[in-house]
């Protein structure tokens, strides 16, 4: 066994487990692992231009790959930017592992330079956090960090790493490639699961979330439709299912069909299969209360501390999304007739997810979002990755877009804004042969849009639309409900965006009307790299559901 310098030894257990890309801001406190990086081409290092755009393209990372994304910056300012990154990883149940370079040991404690406690200050949104004090230790606490980043509940995992420490030489044991854990569930309550079923006359299931997969998507809707079984996605899962089985019934979370709101309401029988049933799936846990009186909740979670906390479960079962859902499509129970529900679900998803054009006095605007979602799915593929931040603009395509097999979506339940730029340039060099949309409002774009800079240095191919209402939309919104006219700092005062995206050698248009949206995006389709289109639209027009002007009549109304 030979002595290694640690940065050499932690780029070393990378590799072992797998990881193939990072993403950071360099540091001088983490020189050793760059230099060590330099001479490992099996892993990908992606410079970003700040570092919770770093975060946020990890957290990505992990969501398509089901593998932790992976992240390195430096102590004080950086971690702290990253957080935003690392918060999004824990509420969104994604694998992570956040590298932080931090002061000298000899130094801790005297408030050097940039230095903070990393374990208090991550403690509350990171599954583990810790600082790795002693270099033959490292192959333990990466292969630690690998564990409980993936098992259970994923999410993230933070480790600090003393810069004299990542300088020392030292012969140290490296760890395995760790196996997942896939936890089967309990045959007896798969039997107890389908003798529910038979007694139910209008169930629907839930999915999407902590450890969901390609494998658990394609298993679970064989069940479902062959039962009949309307699926309705967890907020921001809908590439949980693809969208074209013929029993998807929609998304759950802010403005979904006021139809199946009413399904979830009378159904005597919920599969809650992957997700929390957290706050904005649950609209405020009143859709689904945490005791739902008359309605009977199997809950399948892969983390048993998930079970119970909230939510009491009928029918609890601890399991690996795909273990069970391939179990489930597996089994065979002849007295289950086929309920005729899922095929009513999905017709009203279809007409729902049409956009219908919005005559003038009825609230018609110069740009119609919803026909131009639908010029969008007329003229790319179902492999599209729409990536997202949080604010209404994302609502039109939450509502009309068609979401194919997973990973199609990017769109952090967290609610963070500025999340889908960096989201996309990691959807783009990880997804090289698939078309890939960032969604952004004006204010959310302008959070992260520095990373136009990563994805040129990179040669990302993607498409970004910008939606520029000239307003904090959601806040607007809320504004208006509750002091209706009265607008404080909300108002925006924005840069040709197209212009923007041309500074960073894209090709961009700006597009005032919907019929100029179809030949724009033509257009934007002929190129490749960069290319953005600024859509200036009616902040009237503030969802794809309702006005400003209907939101002031409900007002006077109260």
């Amino acid at each position: 066994m030979t002595t290694r310098t640690d940065g050499r030894i932690l780029v070393d257990q990378l590799r072992i487990q797998g990881c193939d890309r990072i993403f950071t801001v360099p540091g001088e406190s983490f020189l050793a692992v760059l230099d060590a990086l330099h001479d490992t081409p099996e892993i990908d290092t992606i410079v970003c231009r700040q570092e919770g755009g770093v975060s946020y393209m990890a957290d990505a990372d992990g969501k398509m790959t089901g593998r932790p994304g992976v992240a390195f910056v430096t102590r004080g300012p950086g971690a702290t930017n990253a957080s935003a990154g690392v918060h999004v990883a824990f509420q969104d149940s994604t694998p992570m592992i956040l590298f932080i370079g931090d002061v000298a040991r000899c130094d801790r404690d005297r408030e050097g330079y940039q230095e903070m406690e990393f374990g208090a200050f991550f403690a509350p949104v990171a599954k583990w956090a810790a600082r790795i004090e002693d270099a033959r230790r490292i192959p333990e606490y990466v292969a630690r960090a690998y564990r409980v980043a993936t098992a259970g509940r994923p999410g993230p995992v933070v480790l600090a790493l003393p810069e004299d420490m990542l300088r020392d030489e030292v012969e140290a044991v490296d760890r395995p490639c760790l196996v997942p854990i896939a936890e089967g569930p309990d045959p007896g309550a798969i039997q107890a699961m389908f003798e529910l079923l038979k007694q139910a006359a209008s169930p629907i299931a839930i999915v999407g979330g902590a450890d969901w997969s390609p494998r658990a998507a394609h298993h679970f809707a064989n069940f479902a439709f062959r039962h009949g079984i309307p699926i309705a996605a967890a907020f921001r899962r809908q590439d949980a299912i693809d969208n074209g089985c013929a029993v998807y019934a929609g998304n759950l979370g802010y403005g979904p069909n006021p139809l199946l709101q009413q399904r979830i309401r009378d159904a005597d029988l919920i599969l809650a299969v992957g997700p929390r049933l957290g706050e904005a799936t649950t609209d405020g846990y009143t859709l689904i209360t945490p005791d739902h009186p008359g309605q009977t909740l199997v809950h399948v979670h892969p983390d048993p501390n998930e079970l119970g906390r909230v939510y009491h479960a009928d029918l609890p079962i601890c399991a690996d999304m795909g273990e069970f859902a391939e179990i489930a499509d597996d089994w065979s129970d002849p007295e289950l007739v086929r309920f005729s529900c899922g095929d009513e679900a999905h017709r009203q998803w279809l007409d729902w997810s049409e956009p219908k054009p919005r005559p003038k006095e009825d609230g018609g605007v110069a740009l119609d979002l919803g026909p131009c979602v639908a010029a969008m799915r007329a003229k790319l593929p179902a492999s599209t990755m729409i990536c997202n931040g949080a604010g209404n603009f994302s609502g039109w395509w939450h509502r009309y877009w068609h979401y194919g097999a997973m990973p199609t979506q990017l769109a952090p339940t967290s609610g963070t804004m500025g999340y889908g730029v960096p989201a996309a340039v990691a959807a783009a060099l990880r997804f090289k042969d698939r078309p890939v949309v960032a969604v952004a409002g004006d204010g959310d774009f302008l959070m992260n849009g520095q990373e136009l800079a990563t994805a040129a240095q990179y040669g990302a191919d993607l498409l970004i639309i910008v939606v520029d209402n000239g307003s904090y939309g959601t806040i607007r919104m809320h504004q208006e409900r509750e002091y209706p006219k009265r607008i404080s700092a909300t108002d925006l005062s924005n840069p040709d965006f197209a212009a923007l995206a041309r500074a960073y050698g894209g090709w961009a248009e700006t597009v005032e009307t919907t019929d100029a949206f179809t030949s724009a995006l033509d257009e934007a389709l002929q190129h490749n790299g960069i290319r953005l289109l600024h859509c200036k639209t009616d902040v009237e027009q503030i969802t794809n559901a309702t006005t400003i002007s209907k939101l002031r009549e409900r007002a006077k109304k109260r």
